[in-house]
């Protein structure tokens, strides 16, 4: 397996990680999360799903910038703009200082990497799901995309709230549960 490869210059990143998520991942990913949905409101259901060559298109670019936007978080950064602490106030914050969230990343940077390459490796299914233009398997990588998000928010950003997300977890399933039993849910498989 060929090492490392060189880069072609120097890099030398302009934001911080807070700013590259809200500013080029999240968007990013947001391109493959609205692209297959269902809304259910007082006027009935509305199955959102890509039907034309544009949709694809928006979604192969959210994958692509996805899988190459991420390793940008491989370059060492602040995680936040100068003077934000994250929400890190009140007796109990419910977000780690960019200090906690650096120490966290020192003492592991493997797993750091791990959580990289697990959504990059999302935006890389995404690309080959655009190319076979498979709407059930955008369903499936939408869930993954938001298993990786969520995995490493729990870990650098939030691990606070993995106990109370369990929680709205489990009643949003028990309430689907209850509407498939009495007739009323969708399943998407």
């Amino acid at each position: 397996m060929p090492g490392p490869q060189k880069l072609w210059g120097d890099l030398k990143p302009i934001v911080s990680v807070k700013e590259l998520m809200r500013d080029m991942i999240d968007p990013a990913s947001d391109f493959i999360f609205d692209a297959v949905k269902v809304e259910i409101g007082k006027t009935g259901t509305v199955e959102t799903v890509p039907k034309t060559e544009k949709d694809w298109e928006k979604i192969r670019i959210g994958a692509v910038t996805l899988a190459e936007g991420v390793y940008l978080l491989k370059i060492p950064r602040p995680f936040t703009p100068p003077g934000d602490q994250n929400n890190t106030s009140g007796e109990h914050p419910t977000e780690l200082t960019p200090a906690q969230i650096q120490a966290k990343l020192e003492a592991d940077p493997v797993l750091w990497n791990a959580k990289i390459e697990a959504l990059r490796n999302v935006g890389l299914e995404v690309m080959e799901i655009v190319k076979k233009k498979d709407v059930k398997e955008l369903w499936d990588a939408g869930d993954n995309l938001d298993q990786a998000c969520e995995s490493c928010h729990l870990q650098y950003w939030y691990p606070g709230d993995t106990a109370l997300l369990q929680k709205l977890d489990r009643e949003i399933q028990e309430r689907l549960d209850k509407q498939r039993a009495d007739g009323r849910g969708k399943s998407r498989n």
